[in-house]
């Protein structure tokens, strides 16, 4: 590699940097319509038309659930490959959306916890998995900025 000036130096990291950025708004971009796509397969009345379907098709052989079950094994499979196509490069960008993520969570989980007992019968449920649900969320949050800090101490100038 050729020698380069401070500023060639800092343009081109700046233009690395961009790209980088770019491609993790892309992928933000592309994990947000794959998990609006699956919402939209999960909550759509489809979802369990086909469930059905299967069951009448098979003369009662295939069970929904089972149908529902292997969809979310499927999920599970389809996941895991995507996290771990992660370039290192788009790590740190990705746990921060994973941190605002959880952050809404723990919004959510703080709503349950609040739920007035004389609301219903099932407030106390509401009331006990809003803890546990905010309890998971901060060590999430918590542990997700750890990590974050800790990759982006791995940039910094040593010396």
């Amino acid at each position: 590699m050729a020698n380069l000036s401070p500023e060639e130096a800092v343009e081109r990291a700046r233009a690395a940097a961009d790209a980088a950025a770019e491609a993790a708004r892309q992928a933000a971009d592309a994990a947000a319509a794959a998990a609006s796509y699956a919402d939209q397969i999960a909550a759509h009345p489809a979802a369990d038309g086909v469930g059905a379907a299967a069951h009448a098709l098979s003369g009662g052989v295939i069970d929904p659930f089972v149908f529902r079950l292997a969809i979310f094994v499927l999920a599970i499979f389809v996941g895991y490959y995507v996290v771990w196509q992660v370039t290192p490069a788009l790590h740190t960008p990705l746990m921060a959306v994973t941190n605002a993520i959880s952050s809404v969570i723990i919004v959510g989980a703080l709503l349950a916890v609040g739920v007035d007992l004389a609301a219903s019968d099932g407030a106390g449920f509401a009331r006990g998995f809003g803890f546990i649900a905010v309890v998971l969320a901060a060590v999430n949050i918590f542990g997700g900025f750890l990590v974050t800090s800790r990759m982006l101490a791995m940039y910094k100038k040593k010396g």
